[in-house]
């Protein structure tokens, strides 16, 4: 009886371990995923995943994001300030950025995770939008919310950001990322597709973690 026991904790734990090393190449190989999506991308789409953050928006860090507000799909007006308290990620993006087609993916899987430790993301789209013609403005519209369907993106998404281009640094690339505390200031950004490893590390330290 004590020699089948013994026979029996070896195999589970020889079990335990296939299973372990098992889920320890897969994250490896998705990581390695992840980066190689990353390094596909143009080299102007790279900026913050190779060094600095462009001279604009270097200076942004540590001071008090920029207000705005902004309607979303359904018309609503939606403002910054109404998430003071908790940590949010700003995330400019347009249904033609392939890069950000990489990334939303992370977003939602992110925002999943962390919404219940009061953090949310708001998706700018960067998307032209034709004001002045009803019409075209609603199939654009039409657009927009059909890739937020498709994409499952739970968070609010605003239109028109191309107006918050000037107070957000330029925006020359997408997609472009501010990390916001629970105060409002700017503690990290990302210009162009980095990694989900990157990503969740600022959201963690907009909500405070330092751990």
């Amino acid at each position: 009886m004590k020699r089948n026991t013994v026979v029996l904790f070896v195999v589970l734990f020889l079990l335990a371990a296939f299973g372990w090393a098992g889920w320890a190449n897969w994250e490896s190989r998705k990581q390695a995923a992840e980066r190689a999506a990353a390094l596909a991308a143009p080299p102007d789409m790279m900026l913050s995943a190779m060094g600095d953050l462009p001279p604009s928006i270097e200076p942004m860090l540590n001071k008090p994001a920029p207000g705005f507000t902004l309607q979303d799909l359904d018309g609503n007006k939606v403002s910054l300030d109404s998430y003071k308290g908790k940590a949010v990620l700003i995330n400019f993006w347009a249904t033609w950025c392939g890069p950000c087609k990489i990334e939303t993916p992370w977003l939602v899987d992110l925002r999943k995770q962390y919404a219940s430790q009061g953090f949310e993301i708001l998706g700018v789209s960067e998307d032209d939008l034709d004001l002045g013609d009803k019409q075209k403005l609603k199939e654009e519209k039409q657009g927009i919310a059909s890739f937020v369907q498709q994409m499952h993106m739970p968070y609010p998404v605003l239109l028109d950001g191309d107006q918050l281009s000037k107070p957000y640094g330029g925006l020359d690339a997408l997609p472009t990322s501010f990390y916001v505390d629970r105060s409002g200031k700017v503690v990290a950004a990302q210009v162009g597709l980095t990694s989900k490893d990157e990503i969740e590390g600022n959201i963690r330290k907009a909500l405070g973690d330092t751990k």
